[in-house]
């Protein structure tokens, strides 16, 4: 099979396109959609408002609450803030169309209906009335009938809605083209830690979706990429923003294997993005990951991988200050911590 062959260039100039990475965009219904096109993670707390404002203009510290936005249990269980209109791809999308799994699933689904009667409940007190572990609720997530609200220091509340009406075939392929869209070149074991699917059920949706794939040989082996993205790939990276700060698990550097060593050459500093507890933010200067940051309260500590000039620098400074956060109680600093 012949294969088109794409540049590690090309590849992240795409990234950056669809991500919305390369110049903030206009809070508009269709930005703001396209802007958690593969989910927001949120699994630390206030991660997805700092993907959003890293993406869209006049962020605000409770943008994350709007109503084009909804909180679910998303790929991996973990939580996400996805697009309102969008909810059936990250939860239909991953639900299993048969066996124990659905069945378990919807069983959990039924009985929470029941305890909480259209109200919002304590996540622990549910699984109680339940007879389960509070983690156990997160199965009946993929039936698209659990919302959540999680401000990162309890935990969440929970309540329950009616089943999307959906093609729910549609939705696991749908999520796929997502992924593909925005993380691709992909392959289906890819897909299957993005998703947290098993591998066959990953290989059976890229099997649906091959008349919609093209086949392409990058500098970390073999993928897949969508074939309407073609052109995009083809095309010149547009000029990248001077500096992002990305927070831990946000969609552009949420992957594994070989495809980390496409975002990052070298494996010491792989070791220090991809931990192996929790994970810091990215800091991305015209267009590379060259550190990590990480916060704690008002305090924004950068850690570059080799020396930054000084407009780098201010304006890495400057992104941080821009930082849409709630309940500080006083203005952002910035701290430096040279590695190399």
């Amino acid at each position: 099979m012949t294969r088109l062959a794409l540049t590690r260039a090309g590849i992240l100039g795409h990234r950056r396109r669809t991500g919305l990475l390369d110049r903030r965009t206009a809070w508009t219904d269709e930005a703001v959609r396209r802007a958690a096109w593969a989910g927001l993670t949120d699994s630390m707390p206030r991660a997805a408002l700092l993907s959003l404002h890293a993406r869209l203009e006049n962020v605000a510290d409770d943008s994350w609450e709007d109503a084009a936005f909804v909180q679910v249990w998303g790929p991996r269980y973990s939580v996400y803030v996805v697009s309102a209109c969008d909810v059936a791809v990250f939860t239909r999308g991953r639900l299993p169309a048969g066996g124990a799994a659905r069945a378990r699933a919807d069983d959990i689904a039924s009985r929470l209906a029941s305890v909480l009667a259209g109200e919002p409940g304590d996540v622990r007190e549910a699984a109680a009335a339940l007879d389960i572990h509070h983690n156990a609720i997160r199965y009946a997530a993929p039936t698209g009938t659990l919302r959540i609200r999680w401000d990162g220091a309890r935990q969440p509340e929970l309540w329950t809605v009616e089943a999307p009406d959906t093609d729910d075939d549609e939705m696991r392929r749908e999520l796929a083209r997502r992924h593909l869209h925005v993380v691709g070149p992909s392959t289906p074991a890819s897909y299957s830690q993005w998703a947290g699917l098993r591998s066959g059920r990953a290989q059976a949706v890229f099997d649906d979706l091959a008349d919609e794939l093209v086949s392409v040989a990058t500098p970390v082996g073999d993928g897949w990429i969508l074939a309407a993205d073609e052109p995009s790939f083809r095309s010149q990276p547009d000029p990248p923003a001077p500096t992002r700060l990305l927070p831990s698990g946000d969609t552009y550097w949420l992957c594994w294997g070989a495809d980390r060593h496409l975002l990052v050459e070298d494996a010491g500093h792989r070791a220090m993005l991809w931990t192996s507890r929790v994970w810091p933010g990215a800091v991305m200067v015209d267009g590379e990951i060259i550190g990590t940051w990480r916060r704690s309260r008002h305090v924004v500590t950068i850690e570059p991988w080799h020396d930054l000039p000084a407009a780098a620098r201010d304006a890495v400074e400057a992104e941080a200050f821009s930082f849409p956060l709630p309940g500080l109680d006083r203005q952002v600093e910035v701290s430096w911590s040279q590695t190399d």
